[in-house]
């Protein structure tokens, strides 16, 4: 028996947030290389030396810096986006004329996810930023951007953003945020679901029997097409939520457009590299917690 609507959403909720907590954890290094080579491409010849300066600078504790932020960042988008998701899916199947509870293939899933992302990114800008900024810190001393000696910590962040630009400074990047999360999470859950298609038939079984390692490559793979298609938007993202730290910032197109003038259009693939080596362990992670605690939840709340 199904479990109550309002339960449902909890249990959706929950499996989310834990879902992003496993998803930071395996691949925060890898995400703050990433954003260091998208805001500051030319002093970074790649990956491997970019990882290798900043681990002979900081230690591996400062290639995780912005954890706290990202866990609140992935926390929030992935419990709001697994919940918004399940709540998305009854939007579809109503609009498609399907019975309450009927399965849908895995384009309206897709289409279902897509829709789920305006919440998500909502609830993922101000986390976002944060940590971006954390992340860059250093390039942005370095650059002569801002004065050197600030402290990086979560709190002289949420007070510098808050003194400069007030509560609306969190949404810097809001716009673009959503650009990439509706096209990157149609891409993410249509992979994801298509992917878990495939292994079920050739297994045999349904989607929910195909096991660990199919559920994890899974994950990975809607991941890897995710970041493959929204890359560039995230580049602009990043850029727009760390340069504006050195004051006002432009909108999405000027600086998409600047990046592409002033830098060329690779520029906007800077950090892919330790991005698609992250996307695997850290979206297997993510869907592995989630699909696991939201089973035992559902089998708990069945009973």
């Amino acid at each position: 028996m199904a479990p109550h609507p309002v339960l449902q959403a909890i249990i959706d909720f929950t499996a989310g947030a834990v879902g992003g907590t496993a998803c930071v954890l395996s691949g925060q290094p890898f995400d703050t290389v990433k954003v260091k080579m998208q805001t500051f491409p030319t002093m970074y010849r790649g990956f491997i030396q970019c990882f290798a300066e900043n681990y002979k600078q900081v230690g591996l504790c400062g290639l995780y810096k912005g954890t706290t932020p990202a866990l609140l960042a992935n926390i929030t988008e992935n419990a709001v986006l697994f919940l918004s998701y399940g709540l998305c899916q009854d939007v579809v199947s109503f609009l498609s004329g399907m019975d309450k509870g009927s399965e849908l293939s895995d384009l309206q899933k897709a289409s279902a996810g897509s829709l789920a992302s305006i919440f998500s990114a909502i609830a993922l800008c101000p986390t976002e930023l944060v940590k971006c900024r954390m992340q860059a810190m250093y390039e942005m001393e370095a650059s002569g951007k801002i004065s050197s000696g600030q402290r990086s910590t979560v709190w002289t962040v949420v007070k510098t953003v808050l003194k400069n630009n007030g509560p609306l400074g969190f949404y810097q990047g809001l716009t673009s945020t959503i650009v990439r999360e509706m096209p990157g999470y149609f891409c993410f859950f249509g992979a994801y679901e298509l992917c878990r298609s495939t292994f079920a038939k050739h297994m045999g079984t349904d989607k929910e029997g195909i096991g660990i390692l199919p559920l994890m490559f899974s994950g990975g793979f809607g991941g890897a097409c995710l970041w493959l298609v929204t890359f560039p938007l995230d580049c602009v993202k990043s850029r727009i939520q760390v340069y504006s730290l050195a004051g006002r910032q432009e909108g999405f197109m000027r600086t998409f457009l600047g990046i592409v003038r002033t830098e060329g259009f690779t520029a906007l693939y800077s950090g892919l590299t330790p991005t698609m080596i992250r996307t695997f362990p850290a979206n297997g992670a993510l869907f592995l917690a989630y699909e696991c605690s939201r089973k035992f939840m559902m089998e708990k709340a069945s009973m």
